[in-house]
């Protein structure tokens, strides 16, 4: 039996939530018997027990979480953008077939998603938006000219836009060049997650504020929890880079990096009179994503910015370190809008993990006997995990979807050094990024 870490921000959701939310934060106290656990409510630990439950209504499938769905998931903790194209394209023939892959899937987990919204009238104020991914410095022109030439081989349609176009729309001479794509949504990721959470099949029971303690794996696999424990037959996990301590040498593929997120308060009549009139929401990814920083100007009128990687190889995440990134939010925030006068506040501070691979490619399918997994998502969670999950449960169920051939096809993650080598490395990996980036900051 194997004690595992558990996720710890020492910080809260900052997405703006409804009083009333109904997700429920049931505990489990006592044990029981199921045909399947998944541990992890994020995209894929609900879209796998969804599936699997419409799929074989006589399942009987309990979800495990650490903290709860509305307030505090990890799910919700993310910038909101359901990416329909992979960041990276690459030139090759080989790479322009696999984001071609990529894209197919990703575009399938919006289409899953919006199915969810729209039959369960989930309030997540999902908006097609489409994306800016834009540059800072004038030397950043190869990288931004790579990207249009890939979005060109695969003939995914796109818009130029200089600095003095950029202000227009996004209201700030902040950025010196960008490219707009059509087909990402906007929405708020705590809201979504917490209606994906209340609208699971009545075969599926999830129990929040739940940790997974340890994990005995056998013919049975028992699950320990503080206050029960639970017998199953079959286990998905969905617990991303804190996996590898359940299963020593097989998960050991992915690392847990922490990003940091601000939002302001909403803007006043006054405030919005210095941005463009014709501004309405909008997403902006930056071209190097360890020194850049991700913008968003939501619909009820908030800027939120993200920017500050760094490793939480054991998903713990300080105050300190909260505040140290609040501080850096702020000053990047008058940078780029200095029309405000220091007048714009940020309210809240918060930190989200992402699950990173070395290669990219997902850590998916069977991992041990009944022991299933959907992890490695590397910055697009949110529709790249809502399809892997879907596609995982057709998988275990061993029926047939015409997806899961592209989800074989995009790979499987490289192992991973064990600690300290791995500390090591990350470290390393994440200076020379910020170097390589520095312009960007």
């Amino acid at each position: 039996m194997k004690r595992v870490s558990l996720p710890q921000n020492q910080n809260s959701v900052g997405w703006p939530l409804p009083s009333d939310s109904p997700s429920t934060c049931l505990a489990l106290t006592g044990d029981l018997q199921a045909d399947w656990a998944v541990i992890g409510a994020g995209y894929a630990g609900l879209a796998f027990a969804r599936t699997l439950a419409t799929l074989n209504p006589d399942l009987h499938i309990v979800v495990f979480d650490a903290a709860s769905a509305p307030w505090d998931s990890s799910a919700g903790r993310n910038s909101g953008f359901v990416i329909g194209l992979p960041h990276n394209i690459g030139s090759s023939m080989a790479e322009l077939k696999k984001a071609q892959t990529w894209r197919n899937l990703l575009q399938a987990g919006i289409e899953i998603l919006w199915e969810q919204v729209e039959k369960h009238a989930i309030a997540c104020d999902w908006e097609n938006a489409g994306k800016y991914h834009c540059q800072v410095s004038e030397g950043s022109d190869a990288v931004l000219k790579t990207y249009r030439e890939s979005l060109e081989r695969i003939e995914e349609p796109y818009e130029e836009l200089d600095g003095e176009a950029l202000r227009r729309r996004l209201g700030s001479g902040f950025w010196h060049k960008g490219i707009f794509t059509p087909g990402t949504i906007l929405v708020n990721p705590a809201r979504l997650i917490a209606g994906l959470a209340d609208s699971l099949p009545a075969n599926v029971t999830l129990y929040q504020n739940t940790p997974a303690l340890a994990i005995k794996a056998g013919d049975v696999t028992e699950i320990f929890t503080p206050q029960g424990a639970v017998k199953v037959k079959n286990v998905m996990l969905a617990t991303n880079a804190l996996s590898p301590e359940l299963m020593p040498g097989r998960l050991r593929r992915q690392a847990s990096m922490a990003t940091f997120a601000s939002l302001t308060q909403p803007l006043t009549v006054q405030q919005m009179m210095k941005l463009p009139r014709e501004m309405t929401s909008w997403g902006m990814t930056p071209v190097n994503a360890i020194a850049g920083a991700t913008v968003r100007f939501t619909s009820d009128r908030r800027f939120l910015i993200r920017q500050h990687v760094m490793p939480a190889l054991r998903g713990v995440v300080t105050k300190e370190q909260t505040r140290q990134a609040a501080r850096q939010h702020n000053a990047l925030f008058n940078r780029i809008y200095p029309q405000f006068g220091g007048e714009v506040a940020l309210v809240k501070t918060w930190s989200g993990a992402i699950s990173v691979t070395r290669n990219g490619a997902p850590l998916w399918g069977n991992v041990a006997r009944n022991i299933y997994t959907a992890a490695g998502c590397n910055g697009a969670g949110i529709s790249r995990q809502t399809i892997a999950g879907e596609l995982l449960a057709y998988y275990a169920l061993k029926q047939d979807h015409p997806l899961i051939g592209d989800m074989l096809a995009v790979g499987r993650a490289n192992l991973l050094p064990p600690s300290p080598l791995l500390d090591a490395a990350v470290k390393v990996s994440l200076m020379k990024e910020r170097w390589l980036g520095r312009r960007e900051a």
